[in-house]
């Protein structure tokens, strides 16, 4: 089972979709009623195809998901470019910090980051912050679904085990979820010979849950970590 897909819902998914696709590099794969997709590969690391979604009505909150941006040195021309391709810049009470606030088209907050030391190798997409009721569990919980890990001396922050590409980073939760659905979360997909039945037993032994949202018939499941964050389990392929 690896990480696949970061999916975003979007009123209009190929505004959306391209922005990202602009902005970050990536390879058109598909643009369709079904939603738009884009591939970012990182060299020598993971590839991470970005889903937009078609929704009814505009994303609302809450924005436990998000994109850091790699800045660094490069920061205020990152921000340039993604003003140019449509962003703004978005106060959500950051206050006075080193990194910049923006959001894309429909307001899907994203931070370009100032330079850190970490973000060596990340790729364009520096860290995956994603709200967290226990940031030390859900770590844990992450680190079995991807099978990312941490290096010691920051058990909350995950990374593929190339070392290369965006951090997984389980962040405080400003507040607690709610019954809203995330307007951005992550899907996995199994490998072959990954039983699905125990994959879904195992989720449930670690806390997290399946959900059944009533959104049709669907090849994949649709989960809850033990935060209630919601993610797909895609079928091997």
């Amino acid at each position: 089972m690896y990480l696949e897909n970061i999916v975003f819902d979007a009123v209009d998914p190929r505004r959306v979709g391209t922005f990202w696709q602009e902005l970050l590099g990536c390879e058109q794969l598909t643009d369709s009623p079904e939603g738009f997709e884009t591939r970012l590969a990182i060299p020598g690391g993971p590839t991470l195809d970005l889903c937009f979604q078609p929704v009814p009505v505009p994303p609302a909150e809450p924005v436990r998901l998000h994109l850091d941006l790699l800045g660094g040195p490069d920061r205020d021309t990152v921000v340039a470019s993604a003003l140019r391709l449509g962003a703004r810049h978005l106060d959500i009470g950051q206050g006075d910090v080193p990194w910049v606030v923006l959001g894309d088209p429909e307001s899907n907050a994203f931070c370009v980051m100032e330079d850190r030391a970490a973000h060596v190798d990340t790729g364009p997409i520096a860290t995956l912050p994603l709200d967290s009721a226990d940031p030390d569990r859900d770590a844990r919980f992450w680190a079995w679904l991807t099978g990312w890990s941490a290096p010691a001396e920051d058990p909350r922050t995950l990374r593929h085990p190339s070392l290369r590409g965006p951090l997984l980073a389980l962040c405080e939760e400003p507040a607690a979820k709610t019954d809203a659905k995330n307007r951005m979360h992550l899907d996995l997909r199994l490998e072959a010979g990954d039983d699905p039945g125990e994959v879904a037993a195992q989720i449930s032994a670690r806390g997290g849950r399946e959900i059944h949202p009533g959104w049709g018939e669907l090849p994949w499941r649709v989960y809850q970590d033990p935060s209630g964050n919601e993610f797909c389990v895609l079928p091997a392929g």
